[in-house]
């Protein structure tokens, strides 16, 4: 049986789920991130396919989402997005050393992934943590600040108000550099990486990610097999069913 518990971990809430037969072993440890404006509890399809493979999964809620949703309108929050996204980098250690520390997550068995916004915070965290031993990246961006430039050209082009000075636009995106793995190549490692993308995403491009695959294959040419790119050629901005099979498999190969 799989179970879920519902604990709060250091003022972050989480679903913790596993094999109710394993809930008191040391397992290969999973953290799912869930997408913008979307909260911990619409991915538990992800975590109870990944639990029957014998992983411990915990989905954290982000900043300003589900439980920790705030009094923001969907414009105020829009304008949080990379607050919400480096704050939920920075909780991801607190998740694995709190589960390495009970004794309940294998710190040479961890893994990221996430869906869009998820998939993004995934991208980031692997640029400030070697702890990560395998990442799924669903719909996620690693160009942080052209993907911060891009949103606010589009908001530029809506007409919609813009909260920041220029000189404050210009001091996020310094902000960013440091997360941006467009930027920080060499820390992959050669780290199991997969990504799954729809062609079609207008919320995610698909171009620029599938662009930085093609960049960074060269690194991966003694193992090939730790990179994998899905393309799905009718998808927008949802994954397939296929991308929720390949992420369990992924992990399957590469933490198991």
């Amino acid at each position: 049986m799989i179970i879920v518990d519902h604990p709060v971990i250091d003022s972050v809430p989480v679903l913790h789920v596993v094999k109710e037969e394993f809930k008191e072993r040391k397992l290969p440890f999973i953290i799912f991130v869930h997408g913008f404006e979307s909260a911990k509890e619409h991915n538990l399809h992800y975590a109870y396919l990944l639990a029957e493979k014998g992983f411990r999964v915990v989905l954290p809620e982000s900043l300003y989402h589900g439980e920790r949703s705030a009094e923001l309108n969907q414009h105020d929050l829009m304008f949080r997005f990379w607050e919400v996204i480096i704050q939920t980098i920075h909780e991801l250690n607190i998740l694995k050393n709190h589960y390495v520390h009970i004794g309940l997550a294998d710190e040479d068995k961890i893994g990221v992934v996430g869906t869009s916004m998820g998939g993004i915070v995934t991208l980031g965290a692997l640029t400030q943590y070697d702890w990560i031993k395998a990442a799924v990246s669903l719909m996620g961006s690693p160009y942080y600040v052209e993907f911060a430039k891009g949103q606010v050209r589009h908001f530029q082009e809506l007409d919609v108000h813009i909260p920041f000075t220029e000189d404050e636009l210009n001091e996020q995106y310094e902000a960013l550099i440091p997360y941006d793995l467009s930027k920080h190549i060499e820390k992959l490692q050669n780290r199991p990486l997969m990504f799954w993308h729809g062609k079609k995403d207008q919320t995610v491009p698909y171009n620029p990610t599938f662009h930085f695959y093609n960049k960074i294959k060269e690194r991966y040419n003694e193992h090939p097999e730790k990179l994998l790119f899905l393309a799905d050629e009718k998808s927008g901005h949802k994954v397939s069913r296929e991308g929720l099979l390949k992420t369990v498999e992924w992990f399957d190969t590469w933490l198991s």
